[in-house]
């Protein structure tokens, strides 16, 4: 049996709490409300957020490297494709088509997130593990992709300390008590810094 697939988009990346050093960032379902926090490093982080903003550095970095390669090569990036979560850990495949062929490699989630934003690749999850992993936002929550406010950064750390405290809950609810502790630390690293 297939196992159907939903779309995700970048939300959010922030400080983690949870490490120093550390990132979050949070994944949005396309069309719907639910949210996919991932703790990630602060290179794949910063490679983000250079993309997001749309700054361009004086030589490339390193997946702007990877993503000329692949263009020279004649390499599309289809999609990515979260396809597995042990322990916390999320596991990617990028699937890529050269020519006739499509190549499936695996990746670590943050550099195919990287890759995406740089490529224009859709990033998909299998739904049973967004179902697991996500947090669900309740109606009436602010959109944190929203900028028409003109205090977004307040607002987006409101939101996020609102998706730790719902993840929180479901990590007290299924004994998980190493996630609730790191969530903790996260919702009271953001309540300093409002």
């Amino acid at each position: 049996m297939k196992k159907k697939k939903i779309e995700l988009q970048v939300l959010n990346i922030s400080n983690s709490q949870a490490q120093a050093g550390a990132y979050a960032l949070v994944l949005g379902e396309v069309d719907g409300k639910r949210q996919l926090p991932i703790i990630i490093g602060a290179t794949e982080a910063q490679a983000m957020i250079i993309e997001m903003k749309g700054i361009v550095p004086p030589r490339p970095l390193t997946h702007n490297l990877f993503a000329s390669v692949l263009e020279v090569l004649g390499v599309k990036l289809m999609r990515i494709l979260i396809y597995k979560v042990d322990n916390g850990i999320f596991y990617s495949y990028l699937y890529m088509k050269t020519e006739e062929t499509i190549l499936r490699i695996d990746a670590r989630t943050s550099d195919a997130v990287a890759l995406a934003l740089r490529m224009n690749a859709p990033i998909f999850i299998y739904e049973d593990i967004l179902e697991a992993e996500c947090l669900k936002i309740v109606e009436g929550s602010t959109d944190p992709t929203k900028d028409s406010e003109p205090d977004k950064d307040e607002l987006l750390q409101e939101d996020s300390i609102d998706i730790l405290k719902t993840a929180l809950q479901k990590a007290v609810d299924e004994e998980d008590y190493e996630r609730a502790a790191r969530l903790r630390d996260q919702i009271n690293q953001l309540k300093n810094n409002l």
